[in-house]
């Protein structure tokens, strides 16, 4: 494997300088051929993530199908101009020279992708890889198998080795991989393992883009719409059983709502997971991704309740299906482990505050998440809220949501991420923004390095023009 591995990556090196030449309608073209592989593979990626993950065509279609498509497709609408170089404005510096900014590819990249939107989160950024005109190997996780399977064969239907190629395999392909001296590495993936990226990245001093995760917080306040908000938070709290970077991973509430938004919530997601039943419906409610993650989801909330914790709602497990019922846990000691760690799962604390300023608090005591979200109908509390705290991404009165307009940049800050990406955003990610000064024909030597009995008139005048 390795001695593949460093065939390829020897002959995109080597391809990197024809595609720096590309221009915008060949890498449109590319797209589009992209494009039409996978509306050919759409029916066994369907088949791929129902195997993988047990989501449902419908969840699968939302979050990973369309959402390709509308990247491709703003991709393909908007290329001409992100490509252009950008004209900027003089400084007393440089007042007769013309400044450009040039787009130019990175070169040979790498991004690795994870398991839990195996196949939009591999596609999302080679699409801007490819617009930026870069070569990309790809390394899809070993954890879903079959979606990696479904994205090696669009990739071999559509590209050359030496343009874009993918390995599948453990963690050790990863690994190999990592010691190759890459100009860009696009890692998604957990807190811990893009810790290791960034330190295999220093040793070539690559550039690193990390889309990571951590405990995104849910804030409402007393004039929050309590129905509107517990639907919003089931819906994004229980896609993808929970397995969901930008997931709701906690609740924080005033003490007198705490019970009447439980109960809204527990309403909320019967009506779409339970299918009229005492049990989710497992054509529409996703299966946790495999036994160790399933047991690690049992163990936190085995650990809160051993603490002291209250299991509100759920807390029933199902481990020959991998399946965990919907879950609310309340009263939560400070060191159950169900606090300190993303919890990629079903499984919903509740933590009653008494004032705003206890749970920005609370917020601000934990790493920067990747998104925070805020229910409220009083607007200086939303802006004392974004104003107090850190987060990659925010959403008021709505969950997720940010992440689906390629308009806005998505990523994290520290500990939840390093870089952006979709859209233009993505496309810079991809780039090196290149500084080009034209200067004029004028000869401005004299100005610049004026002779000694002229240095002090230069230096009055150009102070006045500052």
């Amino acid at each position: 494997m390795m001695h593949t591995i460093n065939s390829v990556f020897k002959a995109q090196q080597a391809y990197k300088y024809t595609l720096r030449a590309s221009n915008a309608t060949q890498r449109i073209n590319k797209l589009k051929k992209l494009k039409d592989s996978i509306e050919k593979h759409e029916d066994a990626i369907y088949e791929a993530l129902q195997n993988d993950l047990r989501k449902c065509t419908f969840e699968a279609a939302v979050t990973e199908l369309i959402f390709i498509y509308g990247e491709i497709d703003f991709a393909i609408k908007n290329l001409n101009g992100w490509m252009k170089p950008k004209s900027v404005g003089k400084t007393i510096t440089n007042l007769l020279a013309k400044n450009k900014i040039y787009y130019e590819p990175k070169g040979v990249c790498l991004i690795i992708s994870p398991w839990n939107y195996p196949f939009q989160l591999m596609m999302s950024p080679l699409i801007s890889a490819i617009a930026a005109g870069n070569c990309a190997m790809l390394k899809p996780s070993e954890l879903s198998p079959e979606t990696s399977a479904i994205i090696l064969k669009i990739v071999e239907d559509c590209f050359e080795d030496n343009e874009i190629s993918c390995f599948e395999g453990d963690a050790s392909v990863s690994t190999a991989l990592l010691t190759l001296p890459f100009d860009h590495i696009f890692f998604t993936g957990s807190t811990a393992i893009g810790k290791v990226v960034m330190e295999a990245a220093a040793k070539n001093l690559t550039s690193v883009t990390l889309e990571l995760g951590g405990k995104s917080p849910v804030v409402l306040d007393s004039s929050a719409n309590l129905k509107k908000a517990a639907e919003k938070i089931a819906w994004g709290k229980l896609m993808n059983a929970g397995q969901t970077c930008i997931a709701p991973d906690y609740i924080l509430i005033p003490e007198d709502l705490q019970r009447p938004f439980i109960q809204q919530y527990k309403e909320a997601v019967e009506r779409m997971f339970f299918n009229g039943t005492q049990k989710p419906d497992t054509t529409i409610y996703a299966k946790i991704i495999n036994d160790r993650h399933f047991n690690r989801l049992s163990g936190l909330i085995n650990d809160a309740s051993a603490k002291g914790a209250e299991i509100i709602y759920g807390g029933i497990t199902e481990p020959s299906e991998r399946t965990i019922y919907p879950t609310v846990i309340t009263n939560l000691s400070s060191d159950a482990e169900i606090m300190k760690e993303e919890i990629f799962g079903p499984v919903l604390p509740i933590i009653p505050f008494k004032q705003l300023d206890d749970a920005i608090a609370m917020i601000n005591e934990k790493s920067k998440p990747l998104a925070l979200y805020i229910f409220s109908e009083n607007s200086q509390n939303i802006r004392h809220i974004i104003k107090q705290t850190s987060a990659g991404g925010t959403c008021v009165n709505d969950v997720l949501i940010h992440i689906s307009n390629p308009k806005l940049p998505f990523g994290g800050v520290n500990g939840s991420g390093v870089g952006s990406c979709h859209g233009q955003f993505g496309f810079k990610t991809f780039s090196h923004e290149r500084a080009v000064v034209f200067q004029s024909g004028f000869d401005v030597t004299n100005l610049i390095y004026p002779p000694y009995e002229k240095k002090s008139w230069v230096l009055r005048w150009l102070k006045r023009l500052m």
